[in-house]
């Protein structure tokens, strides 16, 4: 395949293929370039009447429901793809045998700005720990935004948009990436990458988990030996990728005993949060567990902190900024999220639990009984390894969404039967509060992604408040 430089694209023939946030920030951050762009998009045009308006009154080429040749004019020199569009869409394919290059639209925002980009991915925990990143750069006195895929509500840019916004000389980018944004990279190196876990997610797009857990190792393809690749080791997938041969400096996170070796590593030190960023380097004492404040619960936020605590460390932020910066932590919505106690009964809002593995991980951060709301659009995920934690930690399963009868039939055969359905997130929270105790808590908790009925994780999770609010105003 041809290399490309981003200092000629100037006249250049780039098409942007996906008109979601990603594609139009892409658009813009070309037509600066003096790129000559086409955006396409499989869906129609009445779709997306008010994009095709802004980017055509900008100069830009749309494509919308059209073929793959209309997308890829002749002398096409660069494709620039969005995360929602899969390898195996038709005009990604053509580029390929084309000889075009393909870079996601992470890569574009790399090749753009020279500001340092702190990268978060692994399948649970990238939104926590990159929030907890930026809270700690800046209670040590630098300029840090948050960017990339992170969705938490009012947080919303891209990393192409924070690139284009960037003083090199003094902003830091900290920036959640998924799975799909790092199927095209190339050159994108991030001053820090951490990888938090990877367990099963997202098999209905990537083809195995093998393929999956490949994806989220190019994080640390390009890093240079002046970069840091900060590693979860407890999770075996995450340890098998931290052990390849790399050219970054590797530090491992463990919660779940003394450091596997003597190099760098973060862990808890009898009850202490301890950081050694080098093997000769000295230990340095972080805060003490116990000081973890009520919105980071469970071991699953110990390791969050970890490698956000790591990664600041890294840049030079001081160990007591960092410990501040955790004690002070507001939480993130739609990860465990405190909603409200109504006749009381704690209702937790966890939409954003999408996959097996964080269910597990909320539910076993969960102090008292619980009833848990799940279901949702299923992702091709094994819902069996849930049934331990049920059986530990739910009084009572309510069950709601497309996926309902895959996930009722695998927790009936391990043996868990406390399980009953709704129609309707509405209807689960009512018959949650009707059934839960004084004491006790229901936890929205899905397993699956929202798109059976929802718009988003952000939308389900803004339904379980309201139905929570209506609650309380019927008393």
């Amino acid at each position: 395949m041809k290399s490309l430089e981003i200092e000629n694209l100037n006249g250049a023939l780039v098409s942007v293929v996906g008109a979601a946030r990603s594609g139009v920030a892409a658009v813009a951050a070309l037509a600066e370039l003096g790129a000559i762009v086409t955006l396409s998009d499989s869906k129609p045009e009445s779709d997306l009447a008010v994009i095709a308006h802004e980017v055509r009154a900008a100069g830009t080429r749309c494509v919308f429901g059209g073929s793959t040749e209309d997308a890829l004019p002749a002398e096409t020199a660069l494709v620039i793809t969005s995360p929602g569009v899969p390898v195996t869409a038709d005009v990604l394919v053509a580029a390929v045998e084309r000889g075009i290059p393909v870079w996601s639209e992470i890569e574009l925002a790399y090749r753009i700005t020279a500001a340092p980009i702190l990268a978060v991915t692994g399948t649970n925990g990238k939104t926590t720990t990159a929030l907890l990143l930026a809270a700690m750069l800046q209670e040590g006195g630098r300029r840090a935004t948050v960017c990339g895929n992170v969705s938490a509500d009012e947080i919303k840019k891209t990393l192409v948009e924070a690139a284009r916004e960037a003083d090199p000389a003094s902003d830091i980018l900290v920036a959640e990436i998924s799975s799909f944004q790092l199927e095209w990279v190339e050159r994108f190196a991030p001053r820090v990458a951490i990888l938090t876990n990877i367990t099963a997610d997202h098999l209905n797009r990537h083809r195995s988990f093998e393929e999956y857990a490949g994806t989220k190792a190019r994080i640390f393809a390009a890093q240079g030996e002046n970069d840091w690749a900060v590693v979860g080791y407890d999770n075996p997938a995450s340890r098998e990728i931290g052990e390849r041969p790399g050219l970054a400096r590797r530090v491992w996170f463990t919660t779940e005993g003394p450091p596997p070796d003597d190099g760098p590593c973060a862990w808890v030190d009898q009850g202490t949060l301890t950081i050694r960023l080098g093997a000769r380097e000295s230990e340095v004492a972080i805060m003490n567990a116990s000081d973890m404040p009520a919105t980071l619960p469970g071991a699953h936020s110990v390791a969050n902190v970890l490698a956000a605590a790591t990664a600041a460390l890294a840049m030079d932020v001081p160990a007591e900024a960092i410990a501040r910066a955790v004690k002070g932590f507001g939480g993130v919505a739609h990860r465990m999220e405190w909603v409200g106690d109504v006749n009381g009964v704690r209702f937790v809002n966890n939409s954003m639990c999408t996959n097996v593995a964080a269910a597990i991980c909320s539910l076993e951060a969960m102090d008292r009984p619980t009833i848990v709301i799940a279901g949702g659009a299923d992702k091709g995920l094994d819902f069996e390894p849930l049934a331990p934690a049920l059986h530990r930690k739910a009084r009572h399963l309510i069950l709601i969404g497309a996926a309902v009868g895959k996930m009722e039939a695998a927790f009936r055969s391990c043996g868990y039967g406390a399980i009953s359905r709704e129609t309707s997130l509405e209807a689960a929270v009512t018959s949650a509060a009707e059934m839960a105790r004084p004491g006790e808590a229901v936890l929205l908790s899905p397993s699956c992604a929202s798109f059976d009925m929802f718009r988003d994780f952000e939308a389900r999770g803004a339904a379980f408040r309201t139905a929570v609010r209506q609650l309380e105003e019927r008393l």
